[in-house]
């Protein structure tokens, strides 16, 4: 190996590293990362403590590629534009959901993308006491409509017959185009949701 390579090493370069690997359905850890970036395993721990640390950083880096910064814009049009690119980071990287899952969120960029979409909802007249469960439900709505993005044309085939389930099915179509119609159908469920919750004088 080639010592010099490690001057260059900067935590980017370890998340791109990291990336690449999940996202390749390579083996994912500190030793593969070093091998794919040609220095040695102690040099990525004076960037990182850890793998923990690198999955963290990985987090963060793509929130920044698909973070919605806040422009005066009123809640629900900012609500609208995180899940939409939310929706967008999952469905175009869900090899990293895994990795994701059950890791306590440190990365400040993806704290203060929280912290962003906590204050314009408070802004909007939600009451604080409800904002982290909205904060909540945004991700989990974000999650899943990724996923089904990501996910093949035919999620559902029954081998045996349905009393209902069948036929809406097949009269719901297949495509890009069902999948469209139902993520848009239920983000305006999710914010007329999120509307019926404001208090009087909320700005909805």
């Amino acid at each position: 190996m080639d010592g010099r390579r490690i001057v260059g090493l900067t935590p980017t370069l370890i998340a791109d590293a990291g990336l690449q690997l999940v996202e390749a359905g390579e083996p994912f850890g500190v030793n593969a990362i070093a091998r794919s970036l040609e220095v040695r395993p102690s040099s990525l721990y004076k960037h990182v403590s850890g793998l923990d640390d690198i999955v963290e950083l990985m987090r963060g880096h793509l929130v920044e590629r698909y973070r919605v910064v806040p422009e005066r814009q009123a809640w629900d049009t900012y609500v609208e534009q995180v899940v939409r690119l939310q929706r967008r980071m999952y469905a175009d990287h869900p090899a990293l959901l895994p990795f994701l899952i059950g890791k306590t969120i440190t990365s400040p960029s993806v704290i203060e993308a929280y912290d962003d979409l906590a204050v314009v909802l408070q802004s909007g007249g939600f009451p604080d006491g409800e904002i982290l469960t909205f904060i909540g439900m945004i991700d989990a709505f974000a999650i899943g409509f990724g996923l089904e993005l990501a996910s093949p044309e035919q999620v559902w085939q029954p081998d045996a017959p349905t009393r209902l389930f069948g036929r809406l099915l097949a009269d719901s179509g297949s495509g890009s185009g069902r999948v469209e119609r139902s993520f848009e159908l239920a983000l305006e469920v999710l914010l007329g949701a999120l509307r019926d919750r404001l208090p009087a004088g909320g700005q909805g």
